[in-house]
């Protein structure tokens, strides 16, 4: 008794594990495969076909399914080994990659992006290279926007320096010339990871004013050494890509996960949370662990952090770091 029902359950498993992976193959083969449509559709139904001739040819049933995997691991080395690449025909807004040059307690980084915009695709573009003293970090501060999903946002990470400026990182999509991103093409090896490293406004205004986001800014908890740690890895991650470029991944390698995986690098801890995909609750998580203001209630506080309007307001102002913090709940302290 005990002995067929470990066989069911190997075979609902084991089946449930076919289904989805000939399901993925076939998305696989068709975004990231030959360019031929005819040939992609082809290379999907071959992969779908072997895997059901497997699985009903092959005897014992349980034997059969496994032999049915084979078509699927051929796919995943092949998926597998696609390289990503830093030269293609990338759009304007990401065609440099930005490099950082350490000496003592000063950085100096090339390709910060500071575009000038009149809309969300016309705008004269600015790369600058700018200097920052590491010691004069005051924090780090959190962006979240809303581009229409409430349950997934875009993260962006911004430091605050003594002297007044303002340096914001984004994780982006690195797009070519044309393209436009997909969510589910963001699962496969679609796009290159980007590290927009900017000016506040480019980053921030361009998505309240010309895109029409809803944008929060949070104070988060960090000791200064912490948050110099963090842009240390970061910047440290920006010069890695500029030399071996990664995908990025929806899942496993985006604005988000990439975060936590630099606040790990820089002594943060915290466990895993299932805000950190659906990231659009990233500030309840964040407001449940003490990393940001938790002196209001959650309500006032998240409505007090929405900039928006503020942002808007401030236009191309160049003290737009400084407006859009105006009434601005504190950090908690470190």
């Amino acid at each position: 008794m005990v002995g067929r029902t470990l066989r069911l359950t190997g075979t609902v498993v084991l089946s449930l594990i076919v289904v989805a992976g000939v399901a993925w193959a076939g998305l696989a083969l068709w975004f990231d495969g030959p360019r031929s449509r005819v040939l992609a559709g082809a290379m999907c139904v071959a992969v779908a076909a072997s895997s059901l001739f497997l699985t009903t040819c092959v005897r014992p049933l349980l034997r059969g399914l496994v032999a049915a995997i084979l078509p699927i691991v051929l796919v995943g080395l092949w998926w597998a080994s696609i390289a990503p690449s830093n030269s293609r025909d990338w759009a304007p807004d990401v065609a440099r990659t930005a490099s950082a040059v350490f000496s003592g307690s000063s950085v100096t980084i090339q390709n910060v992006r500071n575009f000038k915009y009149r809309s969300e695709s016309d705008y004269d573009p600015h790369w600058e290279t700018r200097t920052y003293d590491l010691d004069r970090i005051r924090g780090v501060d959190l962006f979240v926007s809303f581009w229409g999903p409430t349950q997934i946002a875009h993260t962006i990470a911004s430091w605050d320096f003594d002297d007044g400026q303002h340096l914001a990182i984004s994780i982006e999509t690195r797009k070519e010339k044309g393209e436009s991103y997909s969510a589910l093409r963001g699962f496969f090896r679609q796009y290159e990871l980007y590290y927009v490293v900017a000016d506040e406004r480019d980053l921030i205004a361009l998505r309240t004013n010309y895109r029409g986001e809803q944008v929060y800014l949070y104070r988060i908890r960090a000791s200064t050494s912490r948050a110099r740690a963090l842009l240390v890895d970061y910047l440290r991650a920006v010069n890695h890509l500029a030399e071996h470029p990664r995908w990025y991944n929806a899942l496993t390698q985006n604005c988000t996960t990439t975060i936590r995986e630099h606040a790990q690098n820089a002594g943060g801890v915290g466990q895993f949370d299932w805000r950190l995909l659906a990231n659009g609750r990233l500030d309840q998580l964040l407001y449940e662990r003490g990393e940001i203001n938790t002196r209001l209630p959650f309500d006032e506080l998240r409505a007090r952090s929405n900039i928006t309007e503020s942002a808007k307001l401030a236009g191309d102002s160049p003290d737009f770091s400084m407006r859009i913090r105006q009434g601005l709940p504190d950090a908690p302290g470190a």
